[in-house]
């Protein structure tokens, strides 16, 4: 089982689709099963790299049940359940709860950018609905709302607010919040793993992990073990992997490609506004996976 409610080392799981755009459950065993094989304690579903925006709210609970089937409890489950509509995201962690999910991933509300008093009210409100563990969710480049330091220190004393995914990149707010609350911190960023880990974070919550769960546990573990040379070292080695995945396209069209080149699933398929990527996305791909070491064998591609 793991070690805390969300896990450590943590992917924020693409949605497997068939070549129509249907959710593909054999796709989802599929992956869930990679990731447990390659260590793997959590899994984040119906997040930005699940496609979220994409899936209606029916398709993102079965999502849940799916993933959950195919975990049991060998991976915590964290259900992506935010909303910029308030009542629509207690709605959506009451149905999360009841498919299964081990805890909730709140992301600021996007679009209509409440001020931080706003975001404090609706943040208290999915908590104060909820019955799960939550972790907040810090992206405002895809929000436009930031959790400012002082937001996340005041909501810090609910009782079901207990963690934050960091994908602000502001270390030096993420190291304030961390040294004025007891919340577990997660890398939302693969570029910023190590810095995160290296200053206290608890885990990460990963797009590359994907394809190098292996090696961030080993990260995590070496972190723990104050081997910041050895961290270092596999921070380097996963750069051409990390670059391919994360700054040629979207991450969720580089890790469903990813997955596919090592054969955990059939299809790539995206939902529009997304399209699959193209032929020299690929080569980039299949250069990045080589450049860190990272064949099918070495990962242990289970389809």
């Amino acid at each position: 089982m793991t070690t805390s409610p969300f896990g450590r080392v943590i992917t924020a799981m693409v949605t497997p689709m068939t070549p129509d755009g249907a959710l593909d459950p054999k796709g989802v065993a599929a992956v869930v099963d990679h990731l447990v094989a390659t260590g793997h304690d959590g899994v984040v579903v119906n997040g930005t790299t699940g496609e979220s925006p994409t899936l209606s709210s029916a398709e993102s609970i079965a999502m849940v049940r799916e993933v959950k089937a195919a975990a049991g409890d060998r991976l915590a489950v964290t259900a992506g359940v935010g909303s910029n509509n308030t009542a629509h995201a207690i709605d959506m962690a009451a149905s999360a709860t009841e498919a299964g999910a081990d805890a909730l991933l709140v992301v600021s509300p996007y679009y209509n950018k409440p001020t931080q008093p706003g975001l404090i009210a609706h943040t208290r409100a999915i908590a104060d609905a909820a019955e799960l563990p939550i972790i907040l969710y810090d992206i405002p480049g895809r929000t436009a709302t930031p959790f400012a330091v002082e937001t996340l220190i005041e909501l810090a004393s609910h009782p079901r607010i207990l963690a934050v995914k960091d994908a602000k990149g502001d270390l030096w707010a993420s190291s304030q919040v961390m040294a004025a609350t007891d919340l577990l911190w997660y890398s939302g960023a693969d570029e910023q793993n190590l810095a995160h880990l290296a200053q206290g974070a608890h885990g990460i919550v990963s797009v590359v992990g994907h394809v190098a769960g292996r090696q961030y546990a080993d990260m995590v573990a070496a972190v723990d073990a104050g081997d910041l040379a050895r961290a270092r070292e596999i921070h380097h080695r996963l750069i051409p992997v990390t670059n391919a995945l994360m700054s040629t396209t979207q991450g969720a069209i580089m890790a469903k490609a990813a997955l596919v080149e090592l054969g955990v699933i059939e299809h790539a398929t995206v939902r529009l506004p997304y399209v699959e990527g193209t032929a020299d996305h690929l080569e980039i791909l299949r250069a990045g996976l080589a450049a860190s070491g990272l064949s099918a064998s070495a990962i242990g591609a289970t389809a």
